[in-house]
């Protein structure tokens, strides 16, 4: 049976939005009407997303962390601490961008298109700490019913809207495999029809991963 990991597919589906917004904010037309204002509410939309994924962490998974590997819940709350500072950055170039003046917002795109590369630098070297270090001590230092209740915990506090939320983010990111592992027991658990719910779950999914997962789960092609 896996190890259970609490931070591998959810920061496989950040990481993927990550890149996407990044190579979609440098390419923009941002003269276009109503551009300027688009990007800069994706912008601020991802960082109250990762705000919030950090709330989380610190709600159910560092508190044990805490308990077990100090060292390593210090360390992870000075990135914390470092990351508030980079996302407050590039809100400030976010808010200003769509009162630019039209001369001014090339040069504008850009910096913000920096200050998200920025993020993504520091964010990146933050989910690499939580995977090589903190989730290895959780590994050594807490059992698999202890973790296993922690995603129990997480998954409860959830609203059925925000956990389909956090599937439509996540499975993109995931191969084929765990990909249909996540869905096969959500389609299990669900009350409604099978169809409509693997419909709904992956409404995200490329044409291509959607006839794989289709596959993976034994269902004919629609």
């Amino acid at each position: 049976m896996p190890k259970i990991d609490l931070y591998r597919n959810v920061h496989m589906g950040q990481r993927a939005r990550l890149f996407t917004l990044a190579v979609e904010l440098g390419a923009a037309d941002i003269t276009q009407t109503g551009a300027a204002a688009e990007q800069a509410n994706r912008c601020l939309a991802m960082t109250q997303e990762l705000r919030e994924h950090a709330d989380h962490e610190d709600t159910y998974i560092h508190q044990l962390l805490r308990e077990r590997a100090p060292e390593a819940a210090d360390a992870l709350e000075a990135e914390h601490m470092r990351l508030d500072a980079d996302f407050a950055a590039l809100d400030d170039r976010a808010r200003a961008l769509p009162g630019t003046p039209a001369a001014g917002l090339p040069e504008a795109q850009h910096a913000l298109y920096l200050a998200l590369g920025e993020v993504i630098s520091a964010y990146l070297a933050h989910l690499h700490l939580e995977e090589t270090v903190a989730m290895p001590a959780l590994w050594q230092f807490a059992g698999e019913k202890e973790l296993g209740a922690v995603m129990a915990a997480f998954q409860s506090s959830r609203t059925p809207e925000n956990g389909l939320t956090d599937l439509h983010r996540m499975l993109p990111a995931l191969p084929p495999a765990p990909r249909a592992a996540i869905v096969r027991e959500v389609v299990e658990n669900a009350p409604g029809p099978a169809e409509q719910t693997l419909a709904t779950v992956s409404a995200t999914l490329s044409p291509e991963q959607r006839y794989r997962l289709r596959h993976d789960l034994g269902m004919a092609s629609a």
